[in-house]
C-alpha cells in the first residue's frame, strides 16, 4: 500500500496580512481613479506619484498634500478622496460589515479576527456589536457637524457651496484627516486660517477631532454611561490622558506663541485662546491648523512634535502610538522611581504583556521615525526640524506641514507615503503582516542579569 505524502497546509491569510493588503487595494484603486483627466480640475491626467501620495494620504487619513486639495482636484476627484477618507477612517473591514448588514449577510468567524485586529480589542466579544455603533455614531456625529458647518459658510459661500464645505470638512475632520478645500478660496495650503477667531467652526472642528480621535470603544462608553453608571478602565485613561495632552499642549503654545507676530501675536485674547486649544487638539492626528505651522517659534514646534508622536487612542480614526500606550510608559517610569513592581491606574493593575507591547511599539515606532527622518536628510535639502516634523506628522497620520511636503523630491515622496501607511496600519500590524507566523517556544532559556543604568 502506498503511504500518503506528507498533507500540504492550505495558504491562508492572516488578519494583519488581510489588513494591509484590503488598504493597499483600496489606495491602487484610489489612485488610478485620481489619475483620470477629469479627476484633476484642469483636465490633465495627474502624475502617478502625485496621485499615489494623495491617495494614501486619504486613505491613512493624514492629510498631507503635495497639491492642493481645494484647487488641483475637480469635483470627481474631491468626491473621490472623501470617500477614501471615509473608507479608510472607519476601515475597509468596516465598510464591507455595513454592506454586510445591509445585504442581511452573516458575519463570519474570519471576519470577526480581522474586525478585532482592526479595531485592536483584545476578544472577538462583542465585536460585531461595536462596529454597528461604530457606523451608527460616525454618520450621526458627521450629519450634525456637516449641517452647522453648512449653516455658517453658506453666509460667505453661498448655499450649494457651503453645504458642500460642510460635508466634506465635517467627514475630513471626524476621520482626523485634515485634508480641506479652502484652497480655492484663501489660497493654497491655507486650511482653517481665514476662521482662527471663528467661535462656532472652531468648536465643531475640535470637537469633531476629539470624538474621531479617542476611539469607538470610548464613544460607546460614554453614550452608555447612563445606563451602566460606569467607565471601563480603558475610557478613563483615554479621556484624563486626551484631557491632559489637550490642556498642556494649549498652555504650552499660548504661552510659546502668546506674542508671535507670525501666529497668535495680532489676536485677540479670545482668538488666542482658540487658536491655542486648536493647535494643541490638532496634533490629536487632525491635520487642520488656524495659524502659520512654519511661523511658530522652533520650541512649539518641537513640542507639537511631541504630540503627534503621541497621537490619538486605540480603535479610533486617528495613529500615532497612542494616548495609551503614553500613560503605560509614564505609569512605568512611576512605578520605577516609586519602587514599585506593578504599574496601577484607577486602582487596576497592568499585565506584563500590556507594559512589553507599550514598549514594543513605541520602539518601533521610534526607529520608523528617526530612520526615515536621517534618510530624507540626505535627500531633502531643508532644516533638519522640518523634516522630522513631516515625518512625525506622516507617522502619526497628523497631516500637519511646515511646508516641506509640496517641495519632496520623488524619494521624498515615496519614503512618506511608506511612513503615512505604516503609521495608519501602526507598526506592529505591519511586523505581524510582514514578519514569519509566530510559534510557541518549547522551553525557555535561564533567566539572567545585566546592569541597567
Amino acid at each position: 500500500m502506498k503511504h500518503p505524502g506528507p498533507v500540504k497546509k492550505k495558504f491562508e491569510l492572516t488578519p494583519p496580512q488581510i489588513l494591509v493588503l484590503g488598504f493597499s487595494a483600496i489606495i491602487l484603486l484610489g489612485t488610478m481613479l485620481l489619475m483620470l483627466p477629469f479627476s484633476s480640475a484642469d483636465g490633465h491626467p495627474t502624475p502617478f506619484l502625485d496621485a499615489l501620495f494623495t491617495a494614501t494620504s486619504a486613505t491613512c487619513v493624514t492629510g498631507l498634500v503635495v497639491v492642493d486639495t481645494g484647487l488641483h482636484w475637480s469635483l470627481f476627484g474631491k468626491i473621490i478622496i472623501i470617500l477614501m477618507i471615509q473608507v479608510g477612517g472607519l476601515g475597509f473591514m468596516t465598510m464591507s460589515t455595513l454592506f454586510a448588514f445591509v445585504l442581511k449577510k452573516r458575519i463570519s468567524l474570519k471576519e470577526r479576527l480581522i474586525l478585532q485586529e482592526a479595531m485592536n480589542q483584545g476578544s472577538m466579544e462583542g465585536i460585531v456589536r461595536l462596529i454597528r455603533k461604530v457606523i451608527v455614531y460616525s454618520l450621526t456625529i458627521e450629519l450634525i457637524a456637516a449641517i452647522l458647518f453648512s449653516i455658517r459658510w453658506s453666509f460667505d459661500l453661498g448655499l450649494a457651496r457651503g453645504i458642500g464645505f460642510g460635508l466634506f470638512h465635517a467627514i475630513s475632520l471626524f476621520n482626523n484627516a485634515g485634508f480641506d478645500l479652502f484652497g480655492s478660496i484663501t489660497g493654497p495650503f491655507t486650511s482653517l486660517s481665514s476662521y482662527v477667531d471663528d467661535a462656532l467652526i472652531n468648536i465643531v472642528s475640535m470637537a469633531l477631532i476629539v470624538l474621531g480621535g479617542i476611539g469607538f470603544v470610548v464613544l460607546s462608553d460614554l453614550l452608555e454611561y447612563k445606563e451602566k453608571r460606569r467607565l471601563s478602565l480603558h475610557s478613563k485613561v483615554v479621556l484624563s490622558a486626551s484631557g491632559v495632552l489637550i490642556a498642556l499642549g494649549a498652555i504650552v503654545i499660548f504661552a510659546f506663541e502668546y506674542s508671535n507676530t507670525r501666529t497668535l501675536g495680532p489676536l485677540t485674547w479670545d482668538g488666542k485662546l482658540l487658536a491655542a486649544f486648536f493647535q494643541s487638539v490638532s496634533p490629536r492626528t487632525a491635520g487642520a491648523n488656524s495659524v502659520d505651522i512654519a511661523g511658530m517659534r522652533q520650541a512649539t514646534q518641537f513640542f507639537i512634535i511631541i504630540l503627534m508622536f503621541i497621537g490619538a487612542s486605540p480603535g479610533s480614526t486617528g495613529g500615532g502610538v497612542k494616548t495609551t500606550t503614553f500613560t503605560t510608559l509614564v505609569g512605568a517610569m512611576i512605578a520605577m522611581i516609586r519602587g514599585k513592581e506593578d504599574i496601577v491606574l484607577f486602582r487596576y493593575r497592568l499585565g506584563q504583556d500590556r507594559i512589553l507591547k507599550a514598549i514594543t511599539l513605541t520602539m518601533l515606532a521610534l526607529f520608523l521615525v528617526m530612520a526615515v527622518t536621517m534618510l530624507l536628510s540626505t535627500t531633502e535639502d531643508h532644516h533638519f526640524l522640518m523634516i522630522l516634523f513631516e515625518v512625525t506628522s506622516a507617522f502619526g497620520t497628523v497631516g500637519l506641514s511646515m511646508g516641506l511636503t509640496p517641495h519632496l523630491t520623488v524619494f521624498g515622496k515615496i519614503m512618506i507615503v511608506f511612513t503615512m501607511f505604516a503609521g495608519r496600519l501602526g507598526p506592529l500590524t505591519l511586523a505581524y503582516a510582514l514578519g514569519p507566523k509566530a510559534e510557541k517556544e518549547l522551553y525557555r532559556y535561564p533567566e539572567g542579569k545585566i546592569t541597567i543604568g
